[in-house]
């Protein structure tokens, strides 16, 4: 039997490609231009803008842009960290609920730092932190843990196996671990914002059960350091 031709095979491919090829389609037109949500482009002064941007910025006047995406945004309080550890913390996708626990334990680490600002001379007022955004992510900082352990198996053995941690994962643990504590360990007539913030103020400061965690799993890794040959990547 002869071999098919190359015209017949990709005329026989042709009639199958558009049931292969996978289509996404988009509700703007080719004429829709981009959003910009960056802050600073609108901020310059006319005078210092280059040609390309002065072209851009008269093109978004007659011409229709995208909506942006949910995930964007140009606000002030837009915090990605904090977008994603409220993810993290929401159940059943109750994200109106997280995110009202969010703001609260923002209000609740403010509070306390403010009664301590008042309650403090003068000489020690300039070193108390009374900005929530920072203490929240001096907090998660603190948390994350340089080296972790990794299950791997040699000659019918499993080994834990020091291996250094990718910045996403520091974050991950450091997020999981502080969102356990609150949930397992607090009583019950403490609420989640009210424990939440206690643990971000006790990680701000380099202390608490998190901290201890991160320093626990260090030296574990200390320990089993003779294993450290068996990572293979």
């Amino acid at each position: 039997m002869a071999a098919p031709s190359t015209a017949g095979l990709s005329r026989r491919l042709r009639a199958w490609l558009p049931r292969l090829t996978q289509v996404r389609w988009s509700r703007y037109n080719p004429s829709f231009l981009e959003p910009e949500v960056n802050k600073e482009l609108y901020r310059k002064p006319w005078e210092e803008l280059t040609e390309e941007e002065k072209e851009k910025l008269e093109l978004k006047a007659v011409q229709p842009i995208k909506a942006a995406p949910p995930t964007v945004s140009t606000s002030v309080f837009s915090d990605p960290m904090i977008s994603k550890f409220t993810n993290m913390m929401m159940k059943d996708g109750n994200k109106v609920l997280a995110r009202s626990l969010m703001a609260q334990t923002l209000e609740a680490i403010k509070r306390k730092q403010l009664e301590k600002y008042h309650k403090a001379p003068e000489d020690e007022k300039e070193t108390i932190e009374c900005n929530p955004y920072v203490i929240f992510h001096q907090a998660l900082k603190n948390c994350q843990p340089i080296i972790g352990l990794s299950s791997i198996t040699k000659g019918g053995k499993t080994y834990q196996v020091p291996v250094p941690l990718k910045d996403s994962r520091k974050r991950f643990l450091a997020m999981k671990w502080l969102i356990t504590e609150c949930r397992e360990n607090k009583n019950r007539r403490t609420l989640m914002p009210e424990k939440l913030s206690q643990e971000l103020l006790q990680a701000f400061n380099n202390e608490g059960p998190i901290i201890k965690k991160k320093h626990v799993l260090h030296k574990m890794a200390e320990a089993n350091r003779a294993y450290a040959h068996f990572r293979w990547w």
